[in-house]
């Protein structure tokens, strides 16, 4: 329990002690020499002076006149000049009264004051020495018991002759402060308290706040984060209260950090997502301290780097430029990846590209695919159409033409239209020899190889027979080689390539 006394002053009377300068009439008289206050009250220290009004035919006039506790030197400090006095001093001075006031007494207040003059006779100062020694008074409430109630007294530890009166008071708070254990930063789910510090009486309560809260936080001398979190970094103070009044404290700033949380993408577009649009990408994340970012796009089935910063722009967005993204916030304490975002980019048909199956030339009767195909998005549909024909031919990625013929040689083209536009390409189709003429031509083949044959087995014959010819043989050998000569079966031989030819003439003809 905490009371508040009465300002007051004690004092102790002793005999006027003069001091005496040359003449009996020179003096410095103090009512009293030591003065007891209590702190914070107004003190008065009574105080005359005299002095011969005239010596030597030479009247005294009183130059300077001041009150001191230290010494620069030789030299008196004024206590109207010393800083600290500054505000609290005040000379009541009237003609031969010298007496000193002090305001709002201080325990560094506890000093001996002396008072000083200096004339024109003397070319000296004289000083009234011994000085007042004043006394700060420390008010304390001695807690006693009587039977069943509480005694109160008050002490004052200065040593007074008269009984002095008291006041008793009961008191608001007067102060309210807050400590926070530990002190500066902290990391996430580690333990934080706050305390609130009051005085008063009755004991007051404590209510703790959070700036931007509308609520009260928590009731108690002591706040406490047993895993202080992200969301408990903020500005607190505390309200004591009793029956007489309330403090409130000064702010305290809890500072979490924390590593990123789950970086949030957004898309800024002037418009629709379109080719050569302006597109901004934005990454966000709640960290402590602020997180970096990178932009990461997927590229031939794996993600690169390919920015730094929390903005990806695209000043004229393109085709190439459809991917999946995302954005990584990292600071000291670690890191974390936005989910993935698809750009999806819309843009006209690109040129087609046409091709024909089966490749080679196009054979009258046979059956043909044109097949055409264009890049675009949203995808395309495709028209077939002939040169110089409005009306298509056909509808659809692939054109067939089942049995094509002379009269359907020609420019073909196809067009591939979507939301954002439309492009075509243009296919030449020349028909070649028919089905009749190429079974003319196996024809021609396979009697031409026929011949060949033919003429072969001819010419080893007539070589073998040459070699029989040219030998020296016995009589009786050329006489087996004119018998063979006349042999029916080497006629049936030279009978065989005639009859061929025939046929082969005949064939020919036919053709």
């Amino acid at each position: 329990m905490i009371f508040k006394a009465a300002s007051i002053v004690l004092g102790i009377f002793l005999l006027s002690v003069p001091v005496v300068r040359g003449q009996t009439d020179w003096g410095v008289t103090y009512s009293s020499h030591q003065i007891c206050a209590s702190k914070g009250s107004t003190v008065d220290i009574p105080c005359t002076y005299t002095y011969p009004p005239r010596i030597d035919e030479l009247d005294t006039k009183v130059e300077e006149i001041l009150w001191f506790t230290k010494l620069n030197g030789n030299q008196s400090v004024d206590l109207r000049s010393d800083p600290d006095y500054s505000g609290r001093v005040e000379y009541l001075f009237k003609q031969n009264d010298c007496t000193l006031r002090i305001k709002d007494l201080r325990e560094s207040d506890s000093a001996e004051y002396k008072f000083r003059f200096t004339t024109n006779q003397t070319g000296d100062s004289v000083t009234g020495s011994p000085g007042v020694t004043l006394s700060i008074a420390d008010l304390r409430v001695q807690v006693g018991r009587v039977s069943t109630k509480a005694e109160l007294r008050c002490h004052v530890s200065c040593n007074v002759v008269d009984n002095p009166s008291y006041v008793w008071y009961k008191n608001a708070p007067t102060f309210c402060s807050v400590s926070v254990s530990p002190t500066g930063e902290t990391n996430e789910n580690k333990s934080v308290t706050l305390t609130c510090g009051s005085d008063g009486y009755p004991a007051p309560e404590y209510t703790w706040y959070k700036i931007n809260s509308r609520t009260h936080h928590s009731k108690g001398s002591e706040l406490i984060f047993s895993s202080v979190q992200s969301f408990d970094a903020g500005r607190y103070y505390c309200e004591a209260k009793n029956e007489l009044g309330r403090r409130t404290s000064r702010y305290s700033y809890i500072n979490v950090k924390y590593p990123p949380k789950l970086p949030s993408v957004s898309v800024s577009l002037g418009s629709e997502m379109v080719e050569g649009s302006s597109v901004n990408l934005t990454c966000s994340s709640d960290a402590n301290p602020a997180a970096n970012y990178t932009w990461y796009k997927m590229e031939k089935s794996d993600f690169g780097l390919i920015k730094k910063g929390p903005q990806l722009v695209f000043s004229s967005i393109q085709s190439s430029d459809s991917a999946e993204y995302y954005c990584r916030a990292k600071n000291q304490l670690g890191w974390m990846k936005s989910k993935f975002i698809f750009i999806d980019v819309k843009y006209a048909p690109k040129t087609p590209s046409v091709s024909v199956s089966p490749s080679g030339e196009i054979v009258e009767g046979g059956s043909v695919n044109l097949i055409c195909s264009s890049d675009a998005n949203p995808v395309a549909n495709y028209t077939w159409y002939m040169e110089n024909e409005d009306s298509p031919k056909a509808l659809g990625e692939i054109f067939t033409i089942s049995a094509f013929r002379a009269e359907h040689s020609g420019n073909y083209y196809c067009e591939a239209q979507n939301t954002r536009g439309r492009h075509h390409s243009t296919l030449h189709l020349i028909v070649v020899a028919g089905h009749f003429t190429t079974i003319k031509r196996n024809i021609f083949r396979l009697i031409f190889s026929f011949l060949v044959l033919i003429l072969l087995l001819l010419l080893i014959l007539w070589t073998r027979k040459k070699k029989t010819l040219s030998c020296t043989t016995e009589p009786d050998e050329l006489a087996e080689m004119v018998e063979l000569d006349s042999d029916p079966e080497y006629e049936n031989v030279s009978a065989v390539p005639a009859a061929q030819t025939e046929d082969t003439e005949e064939q020919e003809d036919m053709v």
